[in-house]
């Protein structure tokens, strides 16, 4: 199987073929096959995802992080390393090599932002005004226009 750039086609053939792999996971299987109950518009969706991240196409209008956090009961952050790992594998496996690395890096950005809002919220803290220091003269003045 010839190694593949980061294309449309690519892109469809790498879902699929990843989504494959997951739903047969004996980890994240049982997570997805309960919560996708309609596999042909999920991968569609996720189609849809990879190509707006990776060739910037626009195709996904979803929201990530609610369609996660509603989950939260059955995904443990652990989970997202498997989630990770099986990525890797199926990009290394499919991809050109930079196209996979890139896939890799972007997914493991992915998956710590939806660690981070779904696992480790941080309440805002104000900060004292007195604490605030521009840190140029260029900053003091934005800070007061």
């Amino acid at each position: 199987m010839p190694a593949l750039d980061i294309t449309e086609p690519g892109l469809t053939r790498l879902v699929d073929a990843f989504y494959a792999r997951v739903r047969c996971d004996e980890e994240l299987g049982p997570i997805f096959n309960d919560a996708i109950h309609d596999w042909p518009e999920h991968l569609e969706k996720l189609r849809a995802f990879w190509s707006s991240v990776m060739l910037t196409s626009g195709r996904y209008k979803g929201q990530p992080v609610p369609a996660h956090v509603k989950h939260r009961d059955r995904i443990t952050p652990a989970l997202f390393e498997r989630w990770l790992a099986l990525w890797a594998e199926t990009t290394d496996e499919l991809m050109a090599p930079e196209a996979a690395a890139a896939l890799q890096a972007k997914a493991a950005r992915i998956a710590e932002s939806l660690k981070l809002a779904m696992f480790f919220r941080l309440e805002a803290q104000p900060v004292p005004a007195s604490s605030h220091r521009p840190s140029s003269p260029t900053a003091a003045a934005t800070d007061h226009a």
